[in-house]
């Protein structure tokens, strides 16, 4: 089997507009969450999300692009192109006939969703733009992608909900590892900020309306955001025969199904995950140095993961360092482990742990080591980075410091 490597990372989401701005961003522990701005937000109770401010698509894309391209699809190219810039690779004859990509998303073309449903019910129009369909689509971002730099081997979106970009990566883990590719570029997107996106979320009831507090025993709620987070995996040898820089190693990976529960967590589910992560891995509890958290901010999911993390790590548990940078970003849904994944390479490239902002009150029922607020400074050989999504699916990275 083949060792898997990270060469390249590419981010736009509330914290900015590439990794080095989003890193920045977690380092200072600095919020991105804000008022939102689209169309008849005033007609909404949640008004505050994790939104990309100041976007321009124009300066981005041409028009025939963006006729075809929703929101989350730019953002997914915008990820993508910087990713494989710092991987340096080009693709052409036996690896682009070899490489592919591997997505997550969860709502797919909300924005187009919106707007069309609008002016159909709203506006009374009998006719639709021609790219309604391929515009919406889950798999539009992937296909997107695998045009654009000429990936020719498997390229498909994963659609599980919250953890979405989790399950993707695992897949793209796999094909590498099992060497059916050398390279793969993988991750995921979303972006559901628009009226009918949120509106549609307002009527689960677990939404906060001032703040995402996750750990925090005053929390009240999640907090949408959106944008994208791309990374090129490749096979070990492929990335050193061409001096590629690398930034972690993807150890390892498990996948879970609670069968319990469409909204509500299984502590077992989650533990199951974790553990079978580690074994996939063959790491030992005793080295893992920190946990991305799924930390929503609901009261369900925070308790639930906390008690998981406690069953599988006994007393190494007082040890890790667990934040979750939903409380910065907010939650991206099915494009949000890709994120959370550069939090995970900054605790093991740089020694830096990010934050848990928010936090408040202490919680005995989430009584870890949350990193409030501030950020840390650690010597970190191992991360997960956990994702529990509704309809109780659990998948789990495992990844190593690269020396």
């Amino acid at each position: 089997m083949k060792r898997v490597v990270i060469t390249g990372a590419g981010t736009i989401n509330s914290l900015g507009t590439s990794v080095p701005e989003t890193l920045e961003a977690m380092r200072e522990g600095r919020c991105g969450i804000s008022e939102l701005e689209f169309r008849d937000v005033e007609r909404l109770s949640i008004r505050i999300g994790g939104q990309v401010k100041n976007y321009q698509p124009e300066t981005r894309f041409n028009r025939q692009q963006l006729a075809l391209y929703d929101r989350f699809t730019q953002f997914t190219l915008i990820a993508a192109r910087e990713a494989i810039a710092q991987a340096g690779l080009e693709f052409s004859g036996e690896l682009a006939a070899r490489a592919g990509v591997v997505l997550g998303n969860s709502g797919g073309g909300m924005t187009t969703l919106d707007d069309n449903y609008r002016s159909v019910y709203e506006d009374g129009k009998n006719r639709v733009h021609p790219f309604v369909v391929p515009k919406l689509m889950n798999n539009a971002a992937a296909s997107h992608v695998s045009m654009e730099f000429n990936l020719k081997g498997p390229s498909f979106t994963v659609s599980t909900a919250c953890a979405s970009s989790n399950h993707a990566m695992a897949q793209a883990f796999q094909m590498v590892h099992g060497g059916v590719s050398p390279v793969m570029v993988t991750g995921g997107s979303e972006s559901m900020l628009c009226f009918g996106g949120v509106k549609a979320w307002e009527g689960l009831r677990v939404m906060s309306k001032d703040a995402c507090r996750p750990f925090s025993a005053n929390r009240n709620g999640m907090v949408q955001g959106e944008g994208a987070g791309v990374f090129v995996f490749e096979e070990l040898e492929h990335a050193k025969k061409r001096g590629a820089a690398i930034l972690a190693e993807v150890a390892g990976f498990a996948m879970s199904s609670d069968a319990a529960d469409i909204v509500m967590p299984s502590k077992q589910g989650a533990a199951r995950a974790i553990k079978g992560a580690l074994q996939d891995a063959r790491i030992d509890l005793s080295e893992v140095g920190y946990i991305n958290a799924h930390g929503t901010g609901t009261a369900a999911n925070d308790k639930t993961e906390c008690a998981a993390v406690a069953d599988v790590f006994g007393a190494h548990a007082d040890k890790l360092l667990i934040s979750s940078t939903k409380s910065m970003h907010g939650h991206l849904i099915g494009g949000t482990g890709a994120v959370e994944l550069l939090a995970c390479i900054m605790a093991l490239r740089d020694g830096v742990i990010a934050p848990t902002i928010g936090y408040e009150e202490p919680d005995p029922e989430c009584a870890l080591d949350v990193v409030p607020n501030e950020a840390r400074e650690a010597i970190v050989d191992v991360a997960l980075s956990n994702a529990f999504a509704f309809g109780g699916l659990n998948a789990v990275l495992a990844l190593r410091r690269f020396t």
